[in-house]
C-alpha cells in the first residue's frame, strides 16, 4: 500500500468521525461559548481548531477514543480562550468559563469526575464543588427568571 492510499483511508475514517460526531461536539462547544448553536461564531472556531488538533493525531487514536481526545483538545480550547471570549447568552451564561467546563464535562457529557478532574488539572473536590456551585447558580437563576 502506498502513502497516497494509507493517506486516503485516514481521511476517510477522520470524515466519517467528524460525519457522526461533528454535531454534538458542536452542542458542547456552544454550551461552553453560551452561543446558541445555529449562530455559534466562538463555538465553530474553536471546534475547527480541535477537529484540526485530532486530525493531526490521528493515526496515533487507533486504540483511543476519539471523541473523547477531541472533546478534551474542545475544552482545552476553550478554557485558552474563555476570557477572550463575549459573555454569551445562553443557558450557562451567568456561569464562570471553569464552571461552564466542569458542568458541561460533567452533567452534559457524563464524564466521571477522576477524569474532569485530571483533564483540567484540578483535584477532584474541587472538580465537585465548582460543580455544585454551577448548579446552584443555574438554579437560582431559574428561580429568579421564574
Amino acid at each position: 500500500m502506498c502513502a497516497v492510499d494509507r493517506r486516503s483511508g485516514r481521511d476517510a475514517e477522520f470524515e466519517a468521525f467528524v460525519a457522526g460526531a461533528a454535531g454534538r461536539l458542536l452542542h458542547v462547544a456552544a454550551l461552553l461559548t453560551a452561543e446558541p448553536p445555529d449562530a455559534a461564531p466562538a463555538a465553530r472556531r474553536i471546534l475547527a481548531g480541535a477537529l484540526a488538533r485530532t486530525y493531526a493525531h490521528w493515526a496515533r487514536l487507533r486504540d483511543d477514543d476519539p471523541y473523547d481526545h477531541t472533546r478534551a483538545e474542545l475544552c482545552a480550547a476553550y478554557a485558552r480562550t474563555a476570557r477572550r471570549l463575549p459573555p454569551g447568552a445562553g443557558v450557562l451564561a451567568p456561569l464562570a468559563p471553569l464552571e461552564r467546563l466542569v458542568l458541561v464535562m460533567r452533567i452534559y457529557e457524563g464524564v466521571a469526575e477522576e477524569v474532569t478532574a485530571a483533564q483540567l488539572g484540578l483535584p477532584p473536590e474541587r472538580v465537585e464543588a465548582v460543580c455544585n456551585r454551577a448548579v446552584a447558580i443555574l438554579r437560582d437563576a431559574a428561580a429568579e427568571a421564574a
